[in-house]
């Protein structure tokens, strides 16, 4: 099967050859593992065998997609945020609307004179979209796009002391990600839309359900609705204990949730799987934490094959993914056992990555 015909038919619960595979790799993990196969660090992914290429057209690009070389260098993007980078990505340094008053932030404009520019991300993925699954991230949609530009706290506290300018600045903050969307869905072959925000922290939602209810959802269902009218496959990403919501967002007509994090409550993948599995795929699930740096290679062959049994047990229905990035202090033996278990050998990672050097030779 092509990449592409995996993907579809693992979200369309038919038959596969095998899993279909999206790993994020820590940027120290990407380079080892370019080192140790020969091969140029933006190929790690297509030779340890992912299915789906996808890239950021809006925010997060700024956050992973723009490399300084040294600790505490930055940049300022084009919404005015300043990144500066700490450990091995950029972190925000300075929130445009951080001290703002009320009117300065109405009369915030967003770069929509960018949109080129941020769109254009997609170009090198599409050099064979027959053959490959393709995807476009238009994160952060709502709640976190706002946090960005004012900062936790004061986006936090506009919700409880100022709904309606919270709500008028989550509609505009949709507005920009449904700008790129519907552009993205018009321009491009696509086979997803990715989505994105952040509202849950490692115990818990950071606002009640309720108030995500009123204040976000709206917002964020107005971004499902582009995916949806293009009949696109809809993903969403939300970090850490989202539990409570995700009946709403199975609502919405999400059709994948990524990523899983396992070690948070209410976030097991099995027993998310047997309440939400009919109506809803997921990707991820992999224990990053515990698991992949410090657990052997038999633990992680059986905690994987536990996995992917119970997420597969209605036919299908799963990706296999890491619940965050996988870090550099995995060992080698690790990710390989890893991708083994899910049907892709090392020696058929190695041949992968010969082949590529000899593409580009």
């Amino acid at each position: 099967m092509t990449p592409k015909e995996r993907v579809h038919a693992a979200l369309n619960r038919k038959p596969v050859d095998r899993v279909p595979i999206f790993m994020w790799f820590h940027p120290l993990t990407t380079n080892h593992l370019a080192q140790i196969l020969g091969i140029l660090p933006s190929f790690v992914g297509e030779a340890m065998g992912n299915d789906i290429r996808q890239t950021w057209v809006n925010n997060n690009y700024a956050m992973e997609g723009v490399v300084h070389q040294n600790e505490g260098e930055g940049h300022t993007d084009v919404w005015g945020i300043r990144w500066k980078k700490v450990g091995h990505f950029n972190q925000i340094a300075e929130f445009p609307l951080e001290t703002a008053s009320r009117d300065q932030i109405l009369s915030y404009r967003f770069p929509s004179d960018h949109q080129e520019e941020l769109l254009n991300q997609m170009t090198p993925l599409l050099n064979d979209t027959v053959n490959w699954f393709i995807g476009c991230d238009v994160s952060p949609c709502v709640f976190e796009m706002y946090f960005r530009l004012r900062g936790m706290s004061n986006a936090l506290t506009d919700m409880a002391t100022d709904e309606e300018l919270a709500c008028e600045m989550f509609k505009r903050c949709a507005d920009f990600s449904i700008e790129l969307a519907e552009q993205a869905c018009r321009r491009f072959p696509l086979d997803w839309l990715w989505t994105g925000d952040d509202v849950a922290g490692q115990d818990a939602l950071m606002m009640s359900p309720s108030m995500w209810r009123e204040q976000i959802k709206p917002q964020l269902q107005r971004v499902f609705n582009v995916g949806k009218a293009a009949d696109l496959w809809l993903a969403h990403h939300c970090c850490g204990s989202l539990r409570p919501i995700i009946p709403d967002l199975i609502e919405m007509g999400l059709n994948v949730l990524n990523p899983i994090q396992c070690n948070c409550p209410g976030m097991d993948p099995l027993e998310l799987k047997k309440e939400f599995g009919h109506e809803l795929a997921f990707m991820g699930g992999v224990d990053t934490v515990d698991l992949l740096p410090h657990g052997t290679v038999s633990e992680v062959r059986g905690s994987t094959a536990r996995l992917l049994q119970g997420m597969t047990a209605d036919g299908g229905g799963y990706i296999l993914a890491a619940s965050h990035t996988i870090p550099p202090e995995t060992p080698d033996e690790n990710i390989f056992a890893l991708f083994a278990e899910a049907g892709v050998s090392k020696e058929e990672i190695y041949d992968r990555a010969a082949g590529i050097r000899r593409k580009l030779q």
